[in-house]
């Protein structure tokens, strides 16, 4: 008899639990769309890592500034969202251990920082090629994109693996939480070096940019040269037939008809960086400012809201190499002879 209830107990319990982990139609459809997010940003960003490496003429930059993008959009997508949606999976609940926690963690923070970072790069690298283009040799200009991408990891790395040295804690066993450090103190580091910082980069980037483009339009005059308005005789000798030349007023004007070459190029490039920022704002914005409002003061930010604004920021990895393939012809032409040479 008691054997019997202990049965009943644990098939009644087992129902329960198949209740609670029940999908609707609803939540199937969202995590079918997580699933193919997760997809089409490995795929897209390995897309254009192949074509950098294939194609002789991007192996200099700015090109490896997109490169060094692209690894770090590729990571978001092959160690980051995979086990993010495994976390959405189980109710945001974490049962994968603690060793994996914090590898999830690190890498999470590293590769989303990173490709923040990148962001950043790129718009600095287009600012000076457009505002400095005598001064910002191509010497000059791999040398300091380097030292870009140098700093871009580093910094990555130095916040992401801060939590492993005892800068807060990363998981709880008995909560069933895996979660980045929420310490006041490394929340306020963390959140200003990987978004806050970059963001008034950008923006100061962005601005001089425009700034730039304005001026340039407002500059741009019809140059003219107008001679003297009176008639200017020029005689010969006193004992010779006089011979008189004289040039009427006249205006000669040098217009130019469009803009040049290099002005068209600023303008396309001007666009991509104003698009690359907006989008990344637009992205990682509402998880930053949750970020860090959450752990000062101690708000209940809803579980559905938090997923949102993380998978929100995720997708910037998959924009990134959308826009910037977009506008920059010798990609497109590249995928091309990538595809016809496959078939």
């Amino acid at each position: 008899m008691e054997w019997n209830i202990t049965v009943t107990a644990n098939v009644s319990s087992g129902e329960d639990n198949l209740g609670k982990h029940r999908f609707s139609v609803f939540s199937v459809l969202i995590l079918t769309l997580l699933a193919m997010l997760v997809i089409a940003t490995f795929m897209w960003n390995v897309l254009v890592l192949v074509t950098i490496l294939r194609v002789r003429t991007f192996h200099r930059v700015p090109h490896n500034l997109v490169a060094s993008m692209a690894i770090s959009d590729v990571m978001v997508a092959a160690l980051v969202m995979p086990l993010s949606l495994v976390h959405e999976l189980n109710g945001r609940r974490w049962r994968l251990g603690r060793v994996l926690c914090h590898i999830w963690i690190s890498f999470d923070v590293l590769c989303c920082t990173a490709s923040i970072w990148n962001v950043t790069a790129i718009a600095l690298d287009r600012y000076w090629s457009i505002t400095r283009h005598l001064e910002y040799t191509l010497k000059t200009r791999k040398r300091i994109s380097n030292i870009m991408i140098l700093l871009t990891w580093l910094l990555s790395a130095v916040i992401s693996l801060s939590p492993l040295f005892g800068w807060g804690e990363t998981y709880s066993e008995v909560d069933e939480e895996c979660k980045v450090s929420q310490e006041p103190s490394y929340t306020i580091f963390s959140t200003f070096g990987a978004f806050y910082l970059p963001l008034c980069v950008v923006l100061f980037v962005y601005w001089k940019i425009y700034k730039a483009a304005k001026f340039r339009i407002g500059s741009k005059k019809t140059n003219t040269i107008t001679p003297m308005p009176e008639v200017i005789q020029v005689k010969e000798a006193s004992h010779q037939p006089q011979m008189v030349f004289t040039v009427r007023h006249a205006t000669v004007t040098f217009q130019t008809d469009g803009d040049t070459w290099r002005e068209q190029k600023e303008k396309k490039a001007a666009l991509m960086v104003g698009i690359l920022i907006g989008v990344f704002v637009l992205c990682w914005i509402p998880f930053f400012i949750t970020e860090l409002i959450n752990p000062l003061c101690s708000c209940d930010i809803p579980p559905i809201w938090k997923s949102i604004f993380l998978w929100l920021g995720y997708s910037n990895s998959f924009f990134n190499p959308l826009i910037y393939t977009a506008f920059n012809k010798n990609y497109n032409n590249a995928f091309r002879n990538l595809f016809s040479r496959q078939r």
